[in-house]
């Protein structure tokens, strides 16, 4: 049986736009759905003895999210196949162990008992920061929610050659019959080096060819497994992080890869793909995957 998708629910707005989007997500990629709501219920209310009849609020509560979001995908997909779990731990900790067997774990932009003001919620940015699975942040307008712009959007960074990431975004590419936006950013550096023979006067030119020769690295396998795929290569100078986040705008999706550092636990998210959870308007998938060594300062 395939992995699931796994989407973390709670009653809240953006936990419901996130189920809706995970919904038509498992029924693209063929896959059943799984739905998680965390509650701590017991820990605060204690446990029910065996010969009660009533039910603590908290246990009724969970219940009953539960049940309405299990309903509310089974009206929007009648043929999918679903499961529930009620969680007798904290969000992130829940989806966090869900998603060591999921093909990927989708997440509203706040939470239930987030601040309105919040861009992204804590359970959001810990998941993605530390998931061993793929994590969608779902956010952005309707037209993105409802997949109308018909373009994914790849940031592609120094060491994506074979990666996770890219693979993620030709197959997502792939079953919305979408175009594949792949970004390339580059910066001049504020002094030209003038010892070196290339880069004298052409700074400018000598890196836009080497971000090209870049993309044409990290999208020769998916364009060997896709050639029916519509790519678009683009070497960009700027930022990386304020490049993608203008970008997202004409975006349904925004794939981002996650690097493993040593000495740390878990991921540990760059500018880049920090900047994109708070402020992308479309979703974001944050795709985890190896890499070598990075030096400091490294913004990926």
């Amino acid at each position: 049986m395939e992995t699931p998708l796994v989407v973390g629910v709670d009653g809240s707005d953006p936990a419901l736009t996130a189920l809706d989007w995970a919904v038509d997500e498992a029924v693209r990629q063929g896959r059943p759905l799984r739905i998680v709501y965390a509650s701590l219920w017991e820990r605060y209310e204690g446990a029910v003895p065996p010969w009660s009849t009533d039910r603590p609020w908290g246990q009724a509560l969970a219940d009953t999210i539960i049940g309405q979001a299990a309903e509310r995908a089974r009206r929007r997909a009648p043929g999918l196949s679903l499961t529930t779990r009620v969680a007798a731990e904290d969000a992130a900790g829940a989806l966090l162990g869900e998603g060591r067997e999921a093909w990927a774990v989708v997440v509203g932009a706040r939470g239930r008992s987030e601040l309105g003001d919040l861009l992204l919620g804590s359970v959001g940015l810990v998941v993605a920061a530390r998931a061993s699975c793929p994590v969608v942040v779902v956010r952005g307008d309707r037209q993105a929610l409802e997949a109308r712009h018909e373009r994914i959007l790849l940031g592609v960074g120094d060491h994506d050659v074979d990666a996770p990431s890219v693979a993620f975004a030709f197959r997502e590419a792939a079953v919305r019959d979408a175009e594949l936006d792949a970004v390339r950013t580059w910066r001049r550096p504020l002094h030209d080096p003038l010892d070196h023979p290339l880069l004298r006067g052409e700074t400018g030119v000598y890196l836009a060819e080497e971000a090209s020769e870049t993309l044409d690295k990290v999208l020769a396998a998916g364009t060997r497994e896709h050639p029916e795929a519509r790519v678009r290569r683009s070497s960009v100078e700027g930022a990386a992080h304020r490049v993608l986040v203008e970008r997202s705008a004409a975006a349904d999706l925004l794939v981002l890869g996650a690097r493993r550092r040593d000495g740390h636990v878990g991921f540990q998210l760059g500018r880049v793909a920090h900047r994109a959870l708070h402020h992308a308007r479309c979703p974001v998938a944050v795709v985890p995957q190896p890499a070598p060594a990075v030096t400091e300062g490294d913004e990926r």
